[in-house]
């Protein structure tokens, strides 16, 4: 219990803090950024001078929720700050009766670490990449064999500049295809100092025919070196096996560290995977969609003198795990970065409030060909087939909610990365009204192996009495909830949901947005955000992408009348109603 001073003691007063270095503390004219994220700061409590009754201090520090305690008269407790910006302590301490005294506190500054030693957006129309960084002089990359650029950049059609101003000329993103034989790219020399700690990131999307194990980032060796082991590391999949990311760590005594995730990641979609290696503990940590997979010891460190390599890596004096598939965004760092800025790292931002998506499908039923209708627009040429009686007229695929369906081969999107997903759908009142309340239909989403990932949803909840205007007469008209997220196989969802309950008098646009950073869901309806974006536990899934209908209990169900105009899914959360209001529109 928080227990306060009672009104017949004195309560005691703020204690002193020092903050040891390489921190300083703020004062009035004078606030240096010191250190940097992943560099501890300690701060040793005291108490002030007229108190003689002091057995601990309360304390926390600013991005902490909960209050800590510090035991003894006078305690020392270290806090290590996961980014640059500005902090404060606050404390108070404790006296025998378990009473707390006055609050103090202490500001200061951490400085932004070190930015990074290589980056390559691959943008170029043709010759080498260029690095991006530019910290360390140019570390440019070559393309060799199978490599080219093409128009599936993961940071998709790009609108806004870093400022959040609009660009003239909308750009689109470009990335590094590999063909997975001969493709690569490769530096002219060393970029990392892999003695040292190093953290190495990029955006992967693995072709589904890949075999075997594939490598998106490593670097060489030359010479001796190079015949006696593999490059000291490689960010590698498993494509032979159950589709796991990797980081593989090979230390100067050439044993070989791996630390891989624990759950499959699909093919064929964008996953964000990052590797970062700790010279000082001697561990190195993976992370997939910016999420901590896991951390593995590691032993001690060698330099490997040779180029950086995207798409390929070399064991055993050969050059072999040629990744076919894409590589964009690749970066490395001379340090090792903290969890907080791989976080941040994986949600590619363009400026503060617009995210860097792809747009990886676009069905739109204007384009339908008889019972199929192509995606022609995103670049990545999936197809959604129309099942059962399910039709196209006047612009909208038409479901009857009994067995209509259309179904595109999946996955689109990473179900545990960041993604967005929109519609544009009217319900069938009148079919509606032939169903029970409590009636639950999806509008689309993807499925799991035994059930749903993810998904668009109508709740039908009740019926409501309204005067037609044409006859003036009451009728009941079906009222329902929109909700996003994942339709548990216990029949309970985990999702956000409408803020009202809504009549069903005209066509809405609908806009699910999913982020595995901050593991959320928000719901937009128009462009208008809905409650608070919520907790969610993403869950990995591979099967189909289905409209109108969804898979549980080991079959299909969840029918949906309903006349859907379009479809579209992005790779990357949407940040802002302004981001969404734009891109998405009405």
């Amino acid at each position: 219990m928080d227990k306060r001073a009672d009104s017949s003691v004195a309560a005691a007063e703020p204690p002193r803090i020092e903050l040891g270095s390489p921190y300083t503390p703020c004062l009035a004219n004078d606030c240096v950024a010191r250190g940097g994220p992943g560099q501890k700061a300690t701060f040793t409590f005291s108490p002030g001078t007229a108190d003689a009754d002091v057995v601990g201090y309360s304390y926390k520090v600013s991005g902490q929720d909960a209050w800590s305690r510090a035991d003894g008269r006078t305690a020392t407790v270290d806090f290590v700050p996961p980014t640059g910006g500005s902090y404060t302590v606050w404390v108070s301490s404790v006296d025998s009766r378990g009473v707390r005294g006055v609050e103090g506190s202490l500001h200061f500054q951490v400085a932004a670490g070190e930015g990074p030693v290589g980056r390559w957006h691959f943008g170029e129309g043709s010759g080498v990449a260029v690095d991006a960084a530019g910290a360390d002089g140019q570390d440019d990359a070559t393309l060799h064999g199978g490599a080219v650029r093409d128009d599936r950049g993961r940071r998709g059609l790009i609108t806004r500049d870093a400022t959040g101003g609009s660009l003239e000329e909308p750009v689109t993103d470009k990335g590094l295809s590999l063909d997975g034989t001969s493709g690569f790219a490769q530096t002219d020399g060393p970029v990392l100092s892999t003695r040292s700690s190093y953290t190495v990131a990029a955006w992967v999307r693995v072709d589904p025919e890949a075999d075997g194990t594939v490598t998106a980032l490593s670097q060489s060796a030359t010479g001796s070196r190079s015949a006696e082991k593999s490059g000291p590391f490689s960010l590698s999949y498993d494509a032979a096996g159950d589709g796991r990311w990797s980081m593989r760590v090979v230390s100067d005594d050439r044993a070989t560290h791996e630390v891989t995730s624990p759950r499959p990641s699909p093919r064929g979609v964008w996953t964000h995977v990052a590797g970062v290696h700790d010279a000082s503990t001697q561990q190195v940590s993976l992370y997939v969609n910016g999420v901590l997979s896991g951390t593995t010891a590691v032993g001690a460190g060698w330099d490997a003198n040779g180029p950086l390599q995207f798409g390929r890596a070399l064991h055993a004096g050969e050059y072999t795990d040629y990744l076919r598939g894409s590589i964009d965004e690749p970066v490395v760092w001379g340090r090792a970065l903290t969890t907080a800025e791989v976080r941040n790292e994986a949600r590619t931002m363009v400026n503060a409030t617009y995210a860097a998506v792809e747009l990886v499908a676009d069905f739109s039923a204007a384009r339908a060909n008889g019972t199929s209708i192509e995606d022609t627009t995103s670049g990545y040429g999936k197809s959604l087939s129309l099942e059962g009686g399910a039709s196209v007229g006047e612009g909208r695929i038409v479901l009857d909610g009994v067995d209509d369906a259309a179904t595109a081969a999946g996955p689109l999107v990473d179900d545990t990365g960041s993604f967005t997903v929109t519609t544009r759908v009217e319900l069938d009142e009148q079919a509606l009204l032939t169903k029970d309340v409590g009636f639950i239909g999806q509008i689309l989403g993807q499925r799991s192996a035994d059930g749903s990932a993810w998904g668009l949803w109508f709740e039908y909840v009740g019926k409501e009495t309204v005067l037609d205007e044409e006859t003036m007469e009451e009728i009941q008209v079906p009222v329902g909830l929109w909700r996003f997220g994942r339709l548990n196989t216990d029949g309970t969802f985990s999702s956000v949901t409408s803020e009202q309950v809504v009549r069903l008098d005209g066509a809405a646009r609908l806009t699910g947005v999913h982020d595995s950073v901050d593991a959320t869901i928000g719901l937009y309806v128009g462009s208008a955000e809905q409650y608070a974006p919520k907790a969610f536990a993403a869950e990995a899934g591979s099967g189909d992408f289905a409209v109108g209908k969804a898979f549980a209990g080991g079959e299909w169900k969840h029918f949906l009348p309903a006349r859907i105009t379009e479809m579209r899914l992005w790779s990357g959360a949407m940040a802002s109603p302004d981001q969404i209001s734009n891109l998405v529109g009405d």
